[in-house]
C-alpha cells in the first residue's frame, strides 16, 4: 500500500505550535461543526472535515457527511498530508489521475475518493497545524469564488482557534489567580491560627486590625503559677528527648482544661505553667472558673501518677498556687509578640505556688474570699512567705458537695449553675 510520507521542511516548529493550542482530542465544538456544513454546501460536496495533523495521525475535530465513530486516519493515509506542506489551496479534480495520491488506499479502494479540496490551517506563527478540506466521491471542478470560500472559511477556523487558545489561557490565568488566592488565604489563615496559638482571641483581633495592642488596666483577675516538684532531679534522670516530650503531654492536657473553664493561658517558663482567669475576657467569676481548673489538673497529674507507680517510675508532682487581685495586661515584643500581665498580684500568686505542697491547690485571702461559698476549703493560717511577710493561705480540696455533680467534686451541678450561672458569664468586649 502506497503512503504518503510529505512532511513539511519545518515539521518540529510545527508541532510545537500544534500543541500550543491544546487542540488535540478534545470534545466536538458547534462553531467548527458549523463551518465544516458550510464548507459542504458551498463547494456542493458531501463529505467535509477539520482535521489537525500530529506526529502520526490525522486526527478529526469536525467532520460532516463521515461517520460518527471515524475520529482520525493514519498520517501517511491521508492527502493532507500534502496540504500541509504549502500555503495555499491544494484542489485536486481527480485524485486518481493525480500520481501524487492514486496508489493511495482512499482513492484505489473504497471509499475512492475522486474530488479534494483543503485549504492549510497557517496560525499566526506561520506554521500549517492542520486544514479545512471537502471531498466528493466525484471528479469535479469548483468555480473561483468557491476557492475563495474556502480560503476565508479557514481563516475563519484560525480566527477561532485563537479565541479558543485566547478564551483557555484566560482560563488558566484566572484558575492560577483563584488557587493563589485560596494558597494566600490558606497562609492568612494560617498566620492567624499561629496568632491565636500565641495570643489571646481578643488580643489577636486588636493587634491585626490596629498593628498595636493597647495596654489595659483589670480591677480583679485570678492568676495561677504552676511548678512540678523536684523538677531538676526528675529532668537529671530522663534523655532530653523523653523530657521534652513529658512535658508537651502535660502541657498540652493543661490547655486543654484551662481552655474548657474560660481561663487564658499566658506562658511556660521551663516546667512552670503560668494562666489568668478574668482576662481579655473579663467574667466576674474568675476566681470560681481558676480553682475549677486547678482541681482538674491536680485530678489530672493524681490519674498520671497512679499510671507511673504502677510502672515503678517517679511521681510527677506539681505545685498550684493562686491570687486574685489587679493587673495590668498588655503585648511586648515585635518579631515575636508576647501577651502577658504585670503588678503586684503577679507577684503573690507566684509566692501561693512557691508555699503550696506537691499535689495541692493553694490559693491567697483574696481568692478564698470570693470561692469560700462554693469549695471545701482548708484553713492554713498566717505562712510566711519572705518577700511579703506573713500571708494568710488555704488548700483548696473540691467543690462542695450541695454544688457537685460528681463525688470527686470536680464538676459543678445544676444548682451551681442555677446560683452562680451569672456569675461564670464571660464578657468578650
Amino acid at each position: 500500500m502506497t503512503k504518503n510520507k510529505t512532511m513539511p521542511s519545518d515539521e518540529e516548529a510545527r508541532l510545537k505550535n500544534l500543541h500550543e493550542y491544546n487542540i488535540m482530542d478534545t470534545s466536538p465544538e458547534i462553531i467548527f461543526d458549523e463551518i465544516t456544513e458550510l464548507a459542504s454546501e458551498i463547494l456542493q460536496c458531501p463529505v467535509s472535515f477539520i482535521q489537525f495533523m500530529d506526529e502520526d495521525r490525522q486526527w478529526f475535530k469536525s467532520k460532516y457527511g463521515l461517520p460518527e465513530d471515524l475520529v482520525e486516519v493514519p498520517r501517511d493515509a491521508s492527502v493532507c498530508s500534502t496540504t500541509i506542506c504549502q500555503n495555499d489551496l491544494l484542489l485536486v479534480p481527480d485524485l486518481s489521475a493525480d500520481s501524487r495520491f492514486s496508489d493511495l488506499e482512499i482513492v484505489k479502494s473504497a471509499p475512492n475518493i475522486r474530488f479534494y479540496a483543503g485549504m492549510p490551517l497557517i496560525t499566526p506563527a506561520g506554521q500549517a497545524i492542520g486544514t479545512i478540506c471537502t471531498v466528493d466521491f466525484e471528479k469535479k471542478e469548483i468555480t473561483l469564488n468557491q476557492q475563495e470560500a474556502m480560503r476565508r472559511l479557514s481563516h475563519q477556523v484560525v480566527t477561532q482557534l485563537e479565541f479558543r487558545r485566547t478564551v483557555i489561557e484566560m482560563d488558566n490565568v484566572i484558575k492560577s489567580r483563584d488557587q493563589m488566592h485560596e494558597e494566600l488565604a490558606a497562609e492568612k489563615a494560617r498566620t492567624e491560627e499561629m496568632l491565636l496559638n500565641i495570643l489571646p482571641k481578643r488580643i489577636a483581633a486588636e493587634l491585626k486590625d490596629r498593628g498595636a495592642v493597647e495596654p489595659r488596666f483589670y480591677n480583679s483577675a485570678s492568676i495561677m503559677f504552676s511548678d512540678f516538684s523536684g523538677f531538676t532531679n526528675l529532668a537529671e534522670q530522663m534523655q532530653p528527648k523523653a523530657l521534652i516530650e513529658l512535658l508537651h503531654q502535660y502541657f498540652a492536657t493543661f490547655d486543654n482544661i484551662v481552655a474548657k473553664h474560660n481561663v487564658e493561658k499566658l506562658k511556660t517558663i521551663g516546667d512552670a505553667y503560668m494562666c489568668v482567669a478574668g482576662l481579655p475576657s473579663e467574667c466576674r467569676g474568675h476566681a470560681i472558673a481558676i480553682c475549677f481548673a486547678a482541681l482538674d489538673i491536680q485530678n489530672h497529674m493524681a490519674r498520671m501518677n497512679k499510671q507511673r507507680e504502677k510502672l515503678r517510675m517517679p511521681r510527677w508532682d506539681m505545685r498550684i498556687g493562686i491570687h486574685s487581685g489587679p493587673a495590668i495586661a498588655g503585648v511586648v515584643g515585635e518579631k515575636k509578640f508576647t501577651y502577658d500581665i504585670w503588678g503586684d498580684a503577679v507577684n503573690t500568686a507566684a509566692l501561693m505556688e512557691q508555699k503550696g505542697e506537691p499535689g495541692r491547690v493553694n490559693v491567697s485571702e483574696t481568692t478564698f474570699q470570693q470561692i469560700n461559698e462554693i469549695f471545701e476549703t482548708e484553713a492554713r493560717g498566717n505562712i510566711d512567705s519572705g518577700k511579703k511577710g506573713s500571708l494568710a493561705m488555704y488548700f483548696v480540696n473540691r467543690i462542695k458537695p450541695e454544688f457537685s455533680a460528681d463525688s470527686d467534686g470536680l464538676k459543678p451541678n445544676e444548682l451551681f449553675e442555677k446560683k452562680f450561672g451569672k456569675l461564670m458569664r464571660v464578657y468578650e468586649n
